[in-house]
């Protein structure tokens, strides 16, 4: 279960919000394999000023509207998943909200299931062993 956050510039419209959540999203669907309806995540404005970047780091130019993606998520995908996740995600970003890829800024978290409560005040894994035993 990846828990995400976005940082996106100020004034970014609520469909080009949508757009990037839903890019982002079905990035994951596809290259790390999560279900559709796992979907969670956390869209932040900053202005400007607020966030201070190198425009060339690594030989790449950003501009004004860099997009940074930050997912929490369990380890175990292999470095070939990570880089088609990071991929896609450029891509779709650029396809469904004309972001630059040079725009798009991707760090992942990882941790372990016990790491993870998502309701009720119970560990995820907890849940996760009750319904499976109950099936």
């Amino acid at each position: 279960m990846p828990f995400t956050r976005v940082a996106i510039p100020a004034g970014t419209s609520p469909a080009h919000k949508a757009a990037i959540a839903r890019g982002v999203h079905e990035a994951m669907v596809a290259a790390i394999g999560i279900p559709e309806d796992d979907f969670f995540q956390l869209l932040s404005e900053y202005q400007p000023g607020d966030f201070l970047f190198d425009r060339g780091f690594l030989g790449l130019q950003r501009s004004d509207g860099l997009v940074v993606v930050q997912i929490t998520l369990r380890r175990g995908r292999s470095d070939a998943m990570k880089r088609d996740l990071y991929a896609r995600i450029a891509a779709n970003l650029g396809q469904a909200a004309d972001i630059r890829p040079q725009d798009v800024f991707v760090y992942l978290n990882e941790n372990d299931f016990s790491d993870w409560s998502v309701g009720g005040g119970r560990m995820s894994m907890e849940i996760t062993m009750q319904r499976e035993a109950d099936a």
